[in-house]
């Protein structure tokens, strides 16, 4: 992602869930293009290890769903930068079960962290973002697309239907702000999030090979697929690019 054309400062972009996956990737390619990132997440280790080697990833160890973490986050990157030019709402949690099996703390942690937390930290930057007429990029999910349904992972397409749909709405509110608000939808990409869920790693890769025979285009996304679609919707070559959600899923979607 390269700075407007009008301005010469590197940009600022925050990650959240920045030290695996799709998070880990995207952290690293907004790098590589000259911005100055903020990597947040609850685990010292993997953020460091994102970090490693890159002068220009900054870790802010911190759990999303603390009513504290959205102003700290933000107060983080205007204290050491001056500026947010883009927000990648990308944590995420996920827990397999049917309706009959999920509990309360479930629930609370999955729209906690899926949904209320891009929320209130969207909200607690706005200001900023308005000031450098920024980027919102939530990540979301192709498996809620359309009328799809996901039986067993339902609060999680939940939560991922209700981003999509506030990528939409905010679009149209914070247009006359300057700001815009993107999402991604990926389809399958191996980031081990299904062993992370609560499956075995024979499970999950016997998972991965079932998906594979069933996407058109034949073959699993890397996590740097998604991250540079996530770069290219930020940059300044997309400004007309508002209220789309692009699905990154080799065609599954629309089987």
């Amino acid at each position: 992602m390269r700075a407007a054309a009008d301005d010469t400062v590197p940009p600022v972009v925050i990650v959240t869930g920045g030290g695996t996956g799709i998070g880990r990737s995207t952290a690293r390619a907004f790098a590589d293009e000259g911005a100055r990132v903020l990597i947040v997440g609850r685990s010292r280790s993997t953020l460091d290890e994102c970090a490693k080697g890159y002068d220009d990833i900054h870790p802010v160890v911190a759990d999303i769903t603390d009513p504290n973490s959205p102003a700290r986050i933000v107060r983080a990157a205007l204290d050491g930068f001056g500026r947010i030019d883009v927000l990648v709402n990308n944590a995420a949690v996920g827990r397999f079960g049917g309706l009959a099996d999920i509990d309360r703390e479930t629930v609370e942690a999955m729209f906690g962290t899926n949904l209320f937390a891009p929320i209130l930290l969207a909200q607690q930057a706005l200001d900023a973002l308005e000031a450098t007429r920024g980027v919102v990029v939530n990540v979301g999910t192709a498996g809620a697309l359309g009328l799809r349904s996901w039986p067993d992972n339902a609060l999680y397409g939940a939560s991922k239907a209700a981003l999509d749909f506030l990528t939409r709405s905010w679009a149209v509110e914070l247009a006359p702000r300057g700001i815009r608000v993107v999402g991604v939808a990926p389809g399958i990409v191996n980031t081990g999030v299904g062993v992370r869920a609560g499956m075995s790693p024979e499970a999950y890769d016997g998972f991965l090979e079932h998906m594979r025979a069933r996407i058109p285009s034949g073959r699993i996304a890397r996590p740097e697929e998604i991250a540079w679609w996530i770069t290219r919707l930020a940059g300044p070559e997309a400004e007309y690019v508002n209220g789309t959600v692009l699905a990154l899923d080799g065609a599954l979607s629309v089987t």
